[in-house]
């Protein structure tokens, strides 16, 4: 077996996440991007149908113009997306690893040349030549100087913005129930449930109400 058999491709992962939840609904929101540093991190959320109105997972991608091959440079910022989209996928459906194939074969090429934040010099990354920029034999060699590889981004990334699976809404014999809040018109208190989704009144479930806690959260109501 192969280093990436392991792994599952974009296609392949979009596919099954169709097939899994064909009225399902995916976004990608940019949170930060530097086009001096050349870095990008894209936050991605999915919806497993329509009538969820949070999100079931929320992941991110890190992109780091300097560690991509020249070939992959210039689009560093479709990748990411993609990137993000494709973890968010595998973080709701579950069953594979969250990187894909295309994500692995580049990791499995990169140079160990990496930029160092320390360096006083600034670099033209789209003209330098090989040498101009100081670089290391080794994943280790570089991190005993300091500098910042891919795995210790990506490690720093998943730790301070790791995903969040949300959990799922409650339901009720009509389908996933709908979370709904507000402020009360007579008593000035906020409020929120989760309503059945059922138009006529006579058939409808009772909500599920929760309270609003000294640290601004919602909580079951009991």
């Amino acid at each position: 077996m192969g280093f990436l058999d392991n792994y599952e491709g974009n296609k392949e992962r979009t596919d099954r996440w169709i097939a899994t939840y064909p009225l399902g609904r995916l976004e990608a929101h940019i949170i930060e991007f530097n086009a001096e540093k050349g870095s990008i991190l894209v936050q991605a959320k999915a919806w497993r149908n329509q009538e969820e109105s949070e999100p079931a997972g929320i992941d991110y991608a890190f992109g780091y113009l300097a560690a991509y091959n020249a070939n992959m440079k210039r689009w560093f910022v479709e990748d990411t997306v993609t990137s993000a989209l494709m973890r968010v996928m595998a973080l709701v459906m579950g069953g594979t690893e969250k990187a894909t194939k295309e994500t692995m074969q580049q990791v499995e090429t990169m140079s160990t040349k990496v930029a160092t934040a320390d360096v006083k010099e600034e670099y033209d990354y789209w003209t330098t030549k090989f040498g101009d920029v100081a670089s290391w034999n080794s994943q280790e060699a570089a991190q005993e100087a300091g500098v910042p590889t891919l795995g210790t981004a990506v490690n720093e990334i998943a730790s301070q913005l790791g995903g969040e699976l949300v959990k799922e809404a409650p339901q009720c014999p009509h389908g996933h129930m709908i979370w709904r809040e507000g402020v009360s018109a007579k008593t000035g208190k906020a409020w929120a449930n989760y309503s059945c989704t059922e138009k006529n009144k006579a058939t409808q479930c009772q909500p599920n109400w929760y309270v609003l806690t000294s640290d601004g959260t919602w909580k079951p109501q009991v």
